[in-house]
Formats: structure tokens, sequence, C-alpha cells
């Protein structure tokens, strides 16, 4: 029997994130500029307007935190049976490897996103003058 802390590409996940075919915009190019520079994940590779590939270490986050995250940010992730069958097992597997890891539960999803976001620049995004702003 191989224990999982000696094989350490049983870490690494690499999942197929599909999104909802009737949103007009280009939702996995959107997910990849999120998700790349997140601690624990990868990669995130849009193929399409509607798929992103993604690699993540399960000892930081999970496809379950991701999703969760995602849905939260207003992404519309596809909602066909198939794809709900194929993310609880997902979720379910990498829950179960987490446990056999010792690792305890992954409270982290939104922490992640927050620190990626704090770690971005940010000025004055409203095109709009000074006292327009103000303006009631």
């Amino acid at each position: 029997m191989v224990s999982m802390d000696t094989d350490p590409d049983s870490r690494i996940k690499h999942r197929e994130i599909l999104f909802c075919t009737l949103r007009p915009d280009d939702q996995a190019d959107a997910a990849s500029l999120l998700l790349n520079g997140v601690e624990g994940v990868l990669y995130a590779r849009p193929v399409g307007d509607t798929q992103l590939l993604v690699g993540y270490d399960i000892r930081y986050v999970t496809l379950n935190i991701i999703d969760d995250a995602l849905t939260e940010l207003g992404f519309h992730l596809a909602n066909h049976l198939m794809a709900k069958i194929k993310r609880a097992l997902y979720y379910y597997t990498e829950e179960t490897e987490r446990q056999n890891m010792g690792l305890e539960q992954c409270n982290t999803g939104v922490h992640v996103f927050i620190q990626r976001y704090q770690r971005l620049q940010h000025g004055c995004r409203d095109g709009r003058p000074e006292y327009w702003r103000k303006y009631q």
C-alpha cells in the first residue's frame, strides 16, 4: 500500500471548470485572471469562452473552494447533470484525501481570494470627475 505522503503528485489536481453557455461574457478568461496568483493554484488556463483548466495543490485549496468563490463573485458554472455529478465526486474525493493527510477542514476559501485582491494595485476606477462622484 502506497502512502499518500510519499507521492507529491497525488496532491496536485488537474481539473476542468465549465461555465454556463448561456452567458455571453467571457467567463473563462476572467476566472483565469482571478485564479492565477492565488496560493495553491498552479495554473488556470482558459480553453474557450466556457472552459477553464485549473491545476492546484489540495493542501491549500480544493475544487469546492474554487467553485464556491467563483460563484460568490458572480461567475455562472455549468449546471447540467454530468457537470454536477463530476463536481460532487471531485468534492468528495478531495475532502477525503485531505482528511487522510490529516489536514483540517478547508476554511480558507474566501480568505484566499481576499489575499489575492489585497495584493493587486488599486486606484480610482471611476471615470467621473470628483465633484460628480459626490453629487447627490
